[in-house]
């Protein structure tokens, strides 16, 4: 029996049609979809199709990197493949590890996938430590500028409430306990309500 997996990745705004109508194409009774990272083992689908794989079974993907974008995690998954008894197929690349020079093949382009995958994150990171230098900070924007926590602090001299305080600035009480204990120089007590 062939069975397929399709999967696109959560940021990518996509869907995994075009994958399927392969799979069913390339003659796969039953096509697992998924939507999650390729980087992640944590995959639910994946798991069914790999506990559903019978001797004689073959799983099929539309392209590779669909399957895992770590040579490590392609290598565990083509062990729980042989270790049903089954064999791995991919469209794209043409690649079907029912003889030896398939699992080599396999082995090489996983290798490929790997080694791009690591310039992807070593770009991401260089470019993350330009826009660093050029004073470029990451993360998401502050909620309060400073001369809203000013005016929090005092609010909060005041005498009113932490929760009052959090009302009409319209954020967590919890922003402005961080916020009072920042001004003391104490760590934030949850419990507390400034």
């Amino acid at each position: 029996m062939l069975l397929g997996y399709a999967r696109v990745s959560k940021a990518d705004d996509q869907d995994t049609a075009a994958q399927v109508s392969a799979l069913k194409a390339a003659g796969c009774t039953r096509v697992y979809e998924e939507t999650a990272s390729g980087g992640r083992w944590n995959r639910p689908e994946l798991h069914r199709l790999l506990d559903h794989l019978r001797d004689g079974d073959a799983l099929v993907v539309w392209k590779l990197d669909r399957l895992s974008r770590s040579l490590k995690d392609l290598l565990h998954i083509l062990e729980k493949i042989d270790a049903a008894g089954a064999t791995f197929r991919s469209l794209t690349e043409a690649v079907d590890t029912t003889g030896p020079a398939g699992r080599m093949m396999m082995q090489m382009l996983g290798s490929f996938a790997e080694f791009e995958r690591a310039m992807v994150r070593e770009r991401t990171r260089a470019g993350l430590r330009a826009a660093r230098e050029r004073g470029r900070k990451g993360g998401r924007r502050p909620k309060l500028l400073a001369h809203q926590k000013t005016e929090i602090l005092g609010m909060l001299a005041a005498g009113r409430t932490g929760a009052d305080v959090a009302r009409l600035f319209r954020v967590h009480r919890a922003t402005i306990s961080r916020i009072a204990s920042a001004a003391r120089g104490t760590p934030p007590d949850a419990k507390s309500d400034p």
